[in-house]
């Protein structure tokens, strides 16, 4: 987003340097001025006298708005009423495009309007296209068309041809460019008091999350999504497009996390890419490194581990050995995948510093209930696999049963990983008819909406530690039969 903003401010510079007549465009339509400011300026002007296009320059000089809608504003029309009068012109023409205020609203912006509505326009406002701010417009409209014949010119006439500001000098030029790119950046589309509440929204979100289904999760997810897109489409104030990047890059990873938990493996692979460029791009070290440590799920879960493991570390390296929520996060993560792959050394190492940055950091209580919190029942959970990987079992179902108790509900996803990985743990120690029975009661006991895929395969997990005597015993076997049958039918 940075690169784009930067690579536009540099062309509408340079046009504007050359005299090329951006005024109807997005650059400088995002006055910072009130509609009242040029109500004031029109009243004044007719008292003086002031034609329309005399009083419409002095609003576009002014309040930095377009010379289109200095057009409108000098007339005291409304988008609405504009609009309508642009229909009932157009009406006993053929080819004349029908309007409303939005679309009017967009060419006083950002867009260039077709030369039939251009023709339109000039007749309606009885200007030239270079009244309008078109003038780099004209060659775009046919000789015949009747935006430059109702404007008094013929297409090769000196006036229609004359580039903008040909008659100014240069240092004029130069002058009047730097303060329309001082106006660009002053302002934006997003207000604090909009930027706090889309904050509270998000926040809010990540709250629930923790405790909705993944599937209507997403709806929600969506609507948010599509509200930050749509601001972070514009031109904003950097402190403002960090801000949204920001919020982009939570809501993408929490869109990845539910679809990896619906088995949408693919579609949640390409949000979290989403995720972290979002994150890059918010230059925010913490979020970059929360977004690799959370992205490492999806390959510990369905491999390659190798890939959880780089990413987990990666995230570890990026938060520069300060000692975090997030630091801890991503080396537990990283322990619970080496732990997986078997390199016991490693995973014990990266515990030990995930222990050790989760104590020093002060993580958990605040960020209970938070999706983005790692409070001491997330670590407890993430060091719960570590141990069970290993097949320290008796460590682990001490570090289980602790964690457990932080839960106020047991009906949640993951006191269920946790019970799965307790079942696990009786299946290593040789209990296979009890750790099928806690595998079945654990699933059973998850609401309908949370039994997703990944939930699902977790108790396969447990069938697959048992012995091979086992796998085929009856206590399996009804493990099998509960996870075969739809979820209405449990």
């Amino acid at each position: 987003m940075k690169k784009s903003l930067v690579l536009t401010h540099r062309r509408w510079t340079a046009t504007t340097l050359l005299g090329i007549d951006l005024a109807s465009g997005g650059l400088m339509e995002r006055a910072s001025h009130r509609p009242s400011c040029a109500k004031r300026l029109r009243m004044e002007a007719i008292h003086r006298g002031d034609s329309f296009n005399e009083i419409a320059q002095t609003i576009h000089d002014h309040c930095a708005v377009s010379l289109l809608r200095a057009q409108r504003l000098a007339r005291g029309l409304t988008l609405k009423i504009a609009a309508g009068g642009l229909n009932s012109l157009g009406a006993a023409r053929g080819d004349a495009p029908r309007v409303d205020g939005d679309q009017l609203g967009h060419w006083e912006t950002d867009r260039q309007p077709r030369p039939a509505t251009l023709a339109l326009l000039c007749e309606f406002y009885e200007c030239t296209l270079q009244e309008l701010g078109f003038g780099s417009a004209a060659a775009a409209v046919s000789p015949s068309s009747s935006a430059l014949s109702l404007a008094g010119q013929s297409p090769s006439s000196p006036a229609a041809l004359r580039e903008p500001f040909a008659a100014d000098s240069l240092e004029q030029q130069v002058d009047a460019a730097r303060r329309s790119v001082d106006r660009t950046l002053a302002v934006g589309t997003v207000s604090a008091n909009q930027l706090d509440l889309l904050d509270e929204q998000v926040l809010w979100t990540r709250e629930q999350y923790v405790y909705t289904p993944p599937a209507p999760m997403i709806k929600a997810l969506l609507r948010h999504l599509s509200e930050v897109e749509d601001l972070a489409g514009h031109r904003q104030p950097a402190a403002v497009q960090v801000r949204l990047s920001e919020l982009t890059a939570m809501l993408s990873t929490l869109m990845a996390d539910a679809l990896m938990k619906l088995g949408h493996l693919t579609r949640s692979q390409s949000w979290y890419a989403t995720a972290r460029n979002a994150a890059d791009d918010s230059g925010n070290t913490e979020l970059r490194a929360r977004v690799r440590a959370q992205a490492a799920m999806l390959p510990f879960y369905y491999g390659p581990l190798e890939a959880a493991v780089s990413l987990s570390r990666e995230a570890r390296i990026i938060c520069r050995g300060r000692p975090s929520a997030t630091a801890a996060f991503a080396s537990a993560a990283e322990a619970r995948a080496l732990a997986k792959l078997g390199d016991a050394d490693g995973a014990e190492a990266a515990l030990r510093y995930a222990a050790a940055a989760f104590e020093q950091s002060g993580a958990g209580g605040p960020a209970d209930n938070d999706a983005f919190g790692f409070p001491e029942r997330r670590f407890r959970l993430y060091e719960s696999g570590t141990l069970t990987a290993l097949g320290w079992t008796g460590q682990a179902r001490r570090v289980q049963e602790a964690a457990l108790r932080l839960y106020p509900t047991k009906t949640g996803i993951d006191p269920a990983l946790l019970n799965f990985e307790a079942a696990l743990c009786l299946a290593r120690d040789r209990n296979p008819t009890e750790a099928c029975q806690l595998a079945s009661a654990t699933y059973l006991r998850i609401i309908p909406e949370h039994r997703t895929p990944i939930v699902e395969e977790r108790a396969r997990e447990v069938i697959g530690a048992l012995p091979p005597g086992a796998q085929t015993g009856r206590a399996a076997r009804e493990l099998r039969e509960i996870l075969a049958l739809p979820p209405g039918q449990m």
